[in-house]
Order: C-alpha cells, then sequence, then structure tokens
C-alpha cells in the first residue's frame, strides 16, 4: 500500500496504472500486476492477482445520511487467482472487488465501522456494512449479491461483541443467534484497523467470513499519522 502522487499515475478506458504496479481490464478479467517493496522490511512484492466477475454491479450505497461517502461492489460474486514470485505464493478461490469514494475526509464523519462479507451456499454474497458515525444513529446496510447480478436487501441478525484485537480495538459482527461468532484467523491487527476471518451465521447457514474494523479516531491520532509512513511509503 504505497501512497504515490498524480504524478504517477496514468489511466485509459482498459487500464490504471499507479507507479510500477497496474491493472488491466479485458472485458472478462481484471489483472493486477503488483510491484512494490514490502514495509517495514523491504522485501520485494512482485506478483499477479487475476479477478473474473460472475457479474459486475451498478449498486451503490450512502454511508452516511448526507451521502458524503458511497460505497458499492464492482463484482461481489468472482473468482480470483493469485499468482506471485515474491513472495513464491499461488492460491485461487472465491473473490470481491468494491469500491469507496467520499467527498471530505474520513474523520469528518465517522467514528467506527464493521464490514464483512460472506459467500454462501447458493453461491450468493452476503455483505453487511455496520457504521457508527460520529453525529446521529448507526447505519447498516445489508445487501445480498446473486451471481446472476441480482440484489436484494435483507434484514441482518444481531449484532454480537467479538474479543478485542491485540490493539485493544472493538469489534462486532452481525450473527443469527444460535450462531456464535468465533474468530478463525487474524489477518491483519494495527493500532486503528483489523481484518480476520470468522464463522458465523446467516440465513440458517454456517459461513465464514472477512471481516474487518476501522477505528477512525485511532486512524487521525498525531502518534498513529507519525507511523503510517513506515507501513504505507509515499513517492512520488
Amino acid at each position: 500500500m504505497t501512497e504515490r502522487s498524480r504524478d504517477s499515475m496514468q489511466r485509459d478506458v482498459h487500464s490504471f496504472r499507479v507507479g510500477p504496479s497496474a491493472l488491466t481490464w479485458d472485458g472478462n478479467c481484471l489483472e493486477i500486476a503488483i510491484h512494490e517493496i514490502g514495509m517495514p522490511v523491504p522485501w520485494p512484492v512482485r506478483g499477479k492477482v487475476r479477478v473474473y466477475p460472475q457479474a459486475l454491479s451498478m449498486f451503490g450505497a450512502d454511508l452516511d445520511a448526507g451521502g458524503l461517502h458511497r460505497w458499492g461492489p464492482i463484482a461481489a460474486c468472482a473468482r480470483v487467482e493469485a499468482e506471485f514470485t515474491h513472495p513464491a505464493i499461488r492460491w485461487k478461490g472465491h473473490g470481491y472487488l468494491d469500491s469507496n469514494e467520499g467527498d471530505e475526509p474520513i474523520d469528518c464523519r465517522f467514528r467506527e465501522w464493521d464490514w464483512s462479507r460472506a459467500t454462501l451456499t447458493d453461491g450468493s454474497t452476503a455483505v453487511i456494512y455496520d457504521v457508527q458515525p460520529k453525529i446521529g444513529d448507526d447505519r447498516v446496510i445489508a445487501q445480498r449479491f446473486f451471481p446472476d447480478g441480482r440484489v436484494e436487501p435483507f434484514t441482518p441478525p444481531a449484532r454480537h461483541a467479538l474479543p478485542k484485537t491485540g490493539w485493544r480495538i472493538n469489534r462486532r459482527q452481525r450473527s443469527d443467534d444460535d450462531a456464535p461468532v468465533s474468530v478463525i484467523e487474524q489477518l491483519e491487527d494495527t493500532p486503528f484497523y483489523q481484518r480476520a476471518v470468522l464463522a458465523s451465521g446467516l440465513f440458517g447457514q454456517r459461513v465464514i467470513s472477512v471481516h474487518e474494523t476501522l477505528n477512525v479516531p485511532r486512524l487521525v491520532s498525531p502518534i498513529v499519522q507519525r507511523m503510517l509512513p513506515f507501513r504505507m511509503p509515499r513517492f512520488r
């Protein structure tokens, strides 16, 4: 996750280049060519990720009452193949691609959010965005995306508390009452953000969810802002 200036970007209708890395779309597959340096240990990161959408989505939702922040999946149901030379790893499986955008800094509007996605037995993807704004009531977006492009809202189940992360971030997950939530694997644990693989329940099914929590006050705190360049280097 290298931050780069506008001068390092190039794009046209089929491609988008950021520094030495690039995304290209051929109408069937989105290929992401990664050519970066890891941080804080400067190991090379070289490889390709290919995303094959089952359907492209035009769905979009406002994350705040004023519509200044928006989210929408591009390919909620997809097949993904990853092949890296550095490190030498490869895998394939279910994939997901979405987009977030905003007209103001994130800390102007939000305090925290929990987000999760799960693949159901029929191949559809259930996404829950559980947003806690700085002012006003919580906002919950729950949508089910089908491989044929259909989108249906659903009533999310109750919110369940999870154990705090190593950095003491509170986190929650929506799950059926008869399906306890458990952490299968912790993928990222930082002072302001966590990502994990959870076991939970949706639509009467036991599902595996990718789950994230963002704590915005932690993100914008002076000490975290000083730490970020050591994980997210900035180049022109």
